[in-house]
């Protein structure tokens, strides 16, 4: 009983921190459907792309440079929220924009056409085998309660949380405040009157597109830091993840999208400490299975109005 504690925190952590990486992703595929209304399936590979920019900045910085690890860390990420950017305008321009005002169904075939490509370019340019992420952020934080409790918090999940928790706050006060902001919101509520009323929908669109980006971008960097390691594949799995985070929370709601990663990310956690690794997927989707049946616009989810 004295181990349960301990067990019990130390699970809960693992959890924010997983959770934190699901949300920073699922607010890409949230952002978009919330404004056009569709899946962005690329969005995977766009994390996986952030991954090996960081760790490529990462080889020319060298870990020799002298430079401050937070300070390299924090090129590695401004380094590679700037290249999926570009990526994420690309995606939209090559795969969305021409055809918009197609069937949905579309666009979805050319969002998955264009996740196999990125896989395929990067397993080209880089490889396919797994590549070693060298261990930057070494060190954990150990927290003791008398002689028996022992809270173990490794500092690149520590890192993963906090950058998480501030970059949640700036978007949700950057679409508050801001202009674009304001003009994001209008396009989400009602894309064909945004265009009415001057504004230009397709900017807030790519927009939306690179904000999302940049955020994968962030989680593949921290991620790939935290668990020493990665390949052109790790965006699939993720990214559908990501997906069942979205879904979960209420897809189109940045708030849901947030909850949502949380929760998937404890419950996946969860399992496979209490129940076996092996389950963690099921236990994943089964949450999406079960979300699709019995509330299908997820926890803060609004019901959809078709607008006419």
């Amino acid at each position: 009983m004295s181990d349960l504690l301990p067990q019990l925190v130390q699970q809960l952590f693992n959890g924010l921190s997983l959770g934190a990486i699901y949300a920073l992703i699922a607010i890409g595929y949230t952002m978009v459907y919330g404004i056009i209304g569709m899946i962005n399936f690329a969005h995977g590979e766009i994390y996986m792309i952030g991954a090996y920019t960081g760790l490529v900045t990462l080889s020319a910085i060298g870990m020799n440079s002298g430079l401050p690890v937070l300070l390299i860390v924090l090129i590695m990420l401004l380094v590679a929220a700037a290249v999926t950017a570009a990526y994420g305008f690309a995606v939209e321009k090559v795969a969305y924009a021409p055809l918009r005002g197609s069937p949905r169904l579309v666009p979805l075939i050319s969002a998955i056409g264009m996740s196999i490509f990125l896989q395929n370019w990067v397993a080209l340019g880089q490889g396919a085998r797994d590549m070693a992420v060298p261990n930057l952020v070494s060190g954990s934080l150990q927290l003791s309660l008398g002689e028996s409790f022992v809270f173990n918090a490794p500092y690149a999940r520590i890192l993963i949380i906090v950058t998480t928790v501030v970059l949640m706050v700036a978007l949700t006060l950057f679409i508050k405040y801001s202009r674009i902001g304001r003009a994001s919101r209008a396009c989400s509520q009602d894309l064909g009157m945004a265009n009415l009323l001057g504004i230009d929908t397709s900017r807030i669109i790519s927009f939306t597109f690179i904000i999302g980006a940049m955020l994968a971008a962030v989680g593949g960097v921290l991620i790939a830091l935290a668990i020493g390691k990665l390949n052109p594949f790790i965006g699939f799995i993720a990214g559908i993840k990501a997906f069942t985070a979205a879904v979960l929370g209420g897809i189109g709601s940045i708030p849901g999208a947030m909850l949502g990663g949380v929760l998937l990310g404890l419950a996946e956690t969860f399992a496979a400490a209490y129940i076996s690794s092996q389950y963690k997927d099921i236990v994943a989707f089964a949450l999406l299975v079960l979300i699709l049946l019995f509330r299908p616009t997820g926890l803060l989810g609004k019901p959809e109005v078709e607008k006419v």
